[in-house]
């Protein structure tokens, strides 16, 4: 039966980062980790965040968060956290610092290992608490902060998928004018990964009309408005906040599931090596899962259609593929440096993630192969 969750308390608007004082007093933290990275800091938005806070003089900062987020810093983090003992995290970044804070936050309180976790193993089940956690994006694109789940690559290589209702954030501040400052090329990024989520939760075949409806928004809003937060990202704050939106409804829609598109994209991202960013990732395998659902979706595409604003029977795939290149997104993943070698590595990985079992149309390893083929 359909289960619809949707817990999170969000203040969204500019200037929304007045209220975390209050946020604090709600949820009882006294002693708050602030979770980010050192472009964030080097931005001056921790310092911006930090000032709208009362009393934050000498507040423990975790700022080593990697691009891909791992299971080693994360255990860095949870030391600083039990070391000036803190009772909440306040993650102030992308997906990244997102996900990490939120790592942090069930370790500090279920205990570690993060592998038992594992919601493929029955992980949910042992999560005997989290700490109260606050996220303040400053990208529109993961939607971390108010989604179910946080993905993190173990020391072993895998890179899960953690889901489990206790992992929403308490408490979800959007302030659009944070993403003012993001470079054109992240702004594409992360916009595209905020449109790949709408478009794969409302393809995920759980029964959930209330998130197809929130997909369905969200992708009107992030696809008519990408364009100009990618050429005027820095004074077009309507543009800044549809994409905030986009974002934001994209995770909340995907609690429904998503698709081949994260399986293939956590397989790539796992890879140090590559170092690939994961909404870019996303964007350039999008036009080739599009092609492969396309013929148990039929339905379901009209409704993309519409949001979008295409024509009946327009190539949805071949939509976003000029949408890419208009944004300045690159050709394929080669251009990132995967190569027809690497697929063997990439294809258990694909089969073995969580996003794959919510594909419409599950793909095989002959067919996820034939997929990366596609999206080199």
């Amino acid at each position: 039966m359909p289960v619809l969750t949707y817990l999170t308390t969000t203040h969204f608007d500019v200037g929304a980062i007045k209220v975390l004082p209050n946020e604090f007093r709600r949820l009882g933290i006294t002693r708050p980790l602030f979770v980010t990275d050192v472009g964030v800091r080097a931005a001056g938005l921790l310092d911006r965040v930090l000032a709208a806070v009362p009393d934050s003089a000498g507040a423990p900062v975790f700022d080593g968060t990697p691009g891909n987020p791992t299971e080693s810093a994360t255990l860095q983090a949870l030391a600083l956290y039990r070391a000036e003992r803190c009772d909440g995290v306040v993650c102030l970044g992308g997906g990244s610092s997102m996900d990490l804070g939120k790592a942090v936050a069930l370790l500090a309180v279920s205990g570690e290992p993060l592998a038992q976790y594992d919601p493929m193993q029955g992980g949910g089940k042992k999560v005997r608490g989290v700490a109260p956690v606050i996220c303040v994006p400053t990208t529109a694109g993961t939607g971390s902060e108010v989604s179910v789940g946080f993905v993190i690559i173990l020391e072993d290589g895998r890179k899960l998928t953690f889901a489990s209702p206790q992992f929403i954030p308490r408490s979800a501040v959007c302030d659009p004018e944070l993403t003012l400052g993001l470079p054109p090329r992240m702004t594409a990024a992360t916009g595209m990964d905020a449109i790949t989520h709408c478009i794969e939760a409302v393809l995920a075949p759980t029964v959930n009309p209330p998130a197809d409806g929130i997909g369905l928004d969200g992708l009107r809003r992030g696809w008519r408005a990408i364009e100009a937060a990618v050429a005027n990202g820095t004074t077009d704050r309507q543009a800044r906040w549809e994409m905030m939106m986009a974002s934001t409804e994209g995770a909340l829609a995907f609690v429904k599931g998503l698709g081949a598109v994260h399986a293939m994209s956590h397989a790539v991202g796992r890879r140090h090596d590559l170092k690939a960013h994961h909404g870019t990732l996303n964007a350039l395998i999008l036009p080739a899962v599009l092609r492969f659902n396309a013929a148990v979706c039929v339905e379901k595409y009209e409704r993309l259609r519409q949001a979008m604003g295409l024509d009946a029977g327009a190539d949805i795939a071949a939509a976003v593929a000029r949408r890419n290149a208009d944004i300045g997104l690159p050709s394929g993943l080669s251009a990132i440096g995967v190569t027809r070698e690497m697929i063997p590595d990439l294809v258990p990985h694909a089969l073995a993630d969580l996003a794959h079992f919510g594909n419409p149309r599950k793909a095989t390893a002959e067919e996820y192969a034939q997929l990366f083929i596609e999206s080199l």
